[in-house]
């Protein structure tokens, strides 16, 4: 991995052609959210197939917390729907065939010439892509479990949120005012309804 991929560091803003063949940029699916990224081997990897099943049974929760997830793979635009599909994902996938994430990152897994995969890895950034954690996941039990994601999530999304807690001296004087600002997924205007991301 570049040396420059690394905690408190900016993740590239690749972008990168979606499960329906669509561009989309890193930075527009994370939005002000969390953002857990997998940098997947492929379909063929019995390993991804795993991670991305608990990532799937793991996923009401990580939507109902205002996080996203995206997941890049070498894998072609159909192959990239069937992986998205067994697995039973709701979230993007980017497709990369030619190979430009493995190259730009450094991270071609050099032992699986017939493949030619990235090694995997995973990263919970928060907004702006800033780096928080990065797992290689080239052997399995390098992997996050859903317990290193919660424990990341929350130390993220506490870091990151104005209303983690609401105790906060000035919070409920602003709310009580009318400035919804620092509370996330409310608009500004008094009496509205929170918005859904």
């Amino acid at each position: 991995m570049r040396s420059d991929i690394a905690p408190g560091g900016v993740f590239p803003d690749y972008e990168l052609p979606d499960h329906t063949g669509t561009p989309r940029r890193l930075s527009e699916l994370q939005g002000d959210d969390p953002l857990i990224l997998t940098l997947a081997r492929g379909h063929y990897c019995p390993k991804e197939h795993q991670q991305h099943l608990e990532l799937a049974a793991f996923y009401p929760k990580i939507a109902v917390a205002y996080t996203q997830v995206v997941t890049i793979s070498t894998d072609d635009h159909h192959t990239i729907q069937e992986f998205r599909a067994s697995v039973g994902a709701q979230w993007t996938f980017l497709s990369d065939p030619d190979r430009r994430v493995q190259r730009d990152l450094d991270i071609q897994e050099y032992t699986d010439p017939e493949h030619d995969p990235m090694i995997p890895h995973t990263l919970v950034l928060k907004p702006g892509l800033v780096i928080h954690r990065i797992y290689n996941g080239y052997w399995f039990w390098g992997r996050p479990s859903v317990i290193d994601l919660w424990h990341d999530l929350r130390a993220v999304t506490s870091e990151i949120r104005p209303d983690w807690d609401l105790s906060t001296p000035g919070l409920r004087k602003a709310w009580d005012a009318g400035d919804h600002s620092p509370f996330h997924g409310w608009n500004k205007r008094p009496g509205e309804k929170p918005s859904v991301p």
